[in-house]
């Protein structure tokens, strides 16, 4: 079961610093309301260019750059597990991360499909599109 059936989208917005980093990054900690999403998306491809594995442990956000790893912690029993970000969304108002159907399993809310999370970021991504041949 899969709480969003939305599109996956591959383009950003926002302007780019020196580093060419994205200036959306304002705080190291976000908090808010996650979801996850599952079968619907199995085998497609993601945001970055990844084909989506569903029991993988990866997370889609809306502006945080590709590939930025983050640490997320389900405020409501205290797991935490290391994701990257490859895709976007959530497309729900006021849910901030959608998590891969395994990072929701490890994390233990797919029964509630939601909870609340805080998400700290390790590394910032590069942003970049993953071409296959």
């Amino acid at each position: 079961m899969s709480c969003t059936n939305s599109p996956r989208y591959g383009g950003t917005s926002g302007g780019k610093t020196k580093s060419g980093r994205k200036d959306i990054i304002r705080s190291k900690v976000l908090t808010g309301v996650s979801s996850y999403y599952g079968k619907d998306f199995h085998g497609k491809l993601t945001a970055n260019g990844e084909v989506y594995d569903m029991y993988g442990l990866t997370a889609a956000h809306k502006t945080l750059p590709l590939n930025t790893i983050v640490r997320v912690t389900n405020l409501d029993n205290n797991r935490s597990i290391i994701l990257r970000v490859n895709d976007r969304g959530p497309y729900v108002k006021g849910r901030i991360l959608d998590c891969s159907y395994g990072a929701a399993v490890k994390l233990d809310f797919v029964n509630q499909g939601t909870t609340k999370v805080k998400i700290e970021i390790i590394e910032v991504g590069d942003n970049k599109y993953m071409k296959h041949d």
